[in-house]
């Protein structure tokens, strides 16, 4: 399989967040001499809106499309102010976390980066956060940031894995996104103790075991450094996300590949390190991995 970044599709809501995706996206289009497509879905409205008295129809199709007129002028007006030229402008209407994987996969997008916006806790409960939607959706990786200040710059690179079978996809990606940025990699696994007592001796067998694991793992040469770490904690994602802020990483590289009904009730690893990582989140998505 290629990795090649030719084209990035960079989805705004107009926050401070995809802003940000916005400035990380600019950052890999330079290093890969890709092209960003800009995107912005307006809301639908309700379908029942659209079975009352003509007049109100035709209202609302007017707002929508005034919404979507106004977004695209948003949008010219960014490319001027932050001096980089879209290779297209797309306003879409629908919703967000379907219009923009169709997009994507339309417009032959191999990157998606979008801005990670909260939602309230019953939301989130019911149907996640629009870039959950999109990665649940996505057949391209996701690119997912949060609200962060400074110029972007990826010089060291986490690749969190588990030894399951997408591990190897996750870690060929890092590599070809390492060797373009000159970025180091480190290789880490969470020897998850949730609330578990063990003796010290037992535990430093098995982190030892891990790393020995981790250490044997299949690798390629690159013009970068290659670390690897075993740290143990409660559970995955408060390791990955501990451990990525305290060592100030740049990137988080890590796939999303568990069954449609764990995703549901309790949420990927991947999509729990997105919600709470103050580190931009490189997630390849299920289909992705399948591929």
């Amino acid at each position: 399989m290629t990795y090649q970044i030719k084209n990035i599709l960079w989805a705004t809501d107009f926050s401070y967040e995809s802003t940000t995706a916005l400035a990380y996206a600019s950052y890999l289009s330079n290093h890969y001499k890709a092209k960003i497509t800009a995107l912005h879905v307006v809301p639908d409205f309700a379908p029942a809106l659209y079975e009352t008295r003509g007049v109100v129809v035709a209202e609302l199709i007017a707002k929508q499309e005034k919404s979507r007129e106004k977004a695209f002028k948003k949008l010219q007006k960014l490319s001027e102010q932050k001096g980089i030229k879209f290779a297209k402008i797309i306003v879409e209407t629908g919703s967000a976390g379907a219009k923009i994987p169709e997009v994507a996969e339309k417009e032959k997008c191999q990157l998606i980066a979008i801005g990670r916006k909260g939602m309230s806790a019953l939301e989130k409960i019911f149907i996640g956060s629009v870039a959950n939607q999109v990665l649940r959706r996505s057949k391209v990786p996701v690119l997912v940031s949060p609200r962060r200040r400074g110029t972007p710059k990826v010089e060291n690179i986490l690749v969190p894995t588990d030894f399951s079978e997408a591990e190897e996809r996750e870690r060929n990606y890092a590599w070809m996104l390492a060797s373009t940025l000159k970025a180091n990699l480190t290789m880490l696994y969470i020897l998850e103790l949730y609330d578990f007592k063990f003796s010290p001796a037992e535990v430093k067998k098995m982190m030892d075991e891990a790393l020995k694991k981790l250490k044997s793992s299949k690798k390629k040469k690159g013009n970068f450094e290659i670390n690897e770490a075993v740290v143990r904690d409660l559970n995955a994602p408060a390791g990955i996300v501990t451990y990525a802020a305290k060592h100030q990483f740049d990137l988080i590289v890590m796939s999303t590949c568990v069954s449609p009904l764990e995703r549901f009730f309790l949420g990927s690893t991947t999509e729990k390190v997105i919600a709470y990582s103050t580190v931009p989140v490189l997630a390849l998505p299920a289909a992705y991995c399948k591929r």
